[in-house]
């Protein structure tokens, strides 16, 4: 916790003062268009990787695998975007070296070999004839305890007009 509150307090200093250092360098304007320069070639190549890492992902859901790897690599692209968006040099390296496939396989990798991005809990999902199962378990066995009992059911949504007065089946007409 206390990490954090001088990571919050730190980082934003240090970007100042590296801001007006190189404002004093190359001029304000400069700086400036500098630092957009940056948000917007980094949103670019962003989109680029974002969308390769969904793709590999979505391939590796269709031959039944867990995309761990591909997750934990769209949180990291998801940080270093948000650290291209914020103004300054120093957030704009760290988020261009996430931006790296090397560099972030080995970090996405190192990530799950520590089990900081374990499942909490069990999930199963299906689509078509794929089906991704996070509790690990194998396919055709749901994650849990089985009971042989096979539960369908169908549902469907019903709003009520704003204008209409919500009547109340169980009463009595008068």
């Amino acid at each position: 916790m206390r990490f954090i509150m001088v990571f919050f307090i730190a980082v934003p200093l240090l970007e100042m003062m590296l801001l007006f250092r190189v404002s004093d360098e190359i001029g304000g304007l400069s700086t400036i268009m500098l630092v957009v320069l940056t948000a917007v070639i980094g949103v670019q190549v962003l989109k680029r990787q974002g969308l390769s890492t969904l793709i590999r992902a979505n391939a590796r859901l269709q031959s039944g695998q867990i995309p761990a790897q591909e997750i934990v690599e769209g949180m990291m692209l998801a940080g270093a975007g948000a650290l291209l968006l914020t103004p300054g040099f120093i957030t704009d390296f760290i988020g261009f070296a996430l931006l790296t496939p090397p560099l972030r396989r080995v970090l996405a990798a190192k990530a799950i070999k520590s089990g900081k991005f374990m499942a909490m809990g069990s999930a199963q999902m299906g689509a078509a004839n794929n089906t991704f199962w996070a509790s690990g378990s194998q396919p055709g066995k749901a994650a849990g305890a089985d009971d042989g009992n096979i539960y369908e059911g169908d549902f469907s949504e019903e709003s009520e007009s704003i204008d209409a007065p919500k009547s109340n089946k169980d009463e009595p007409n008068d």
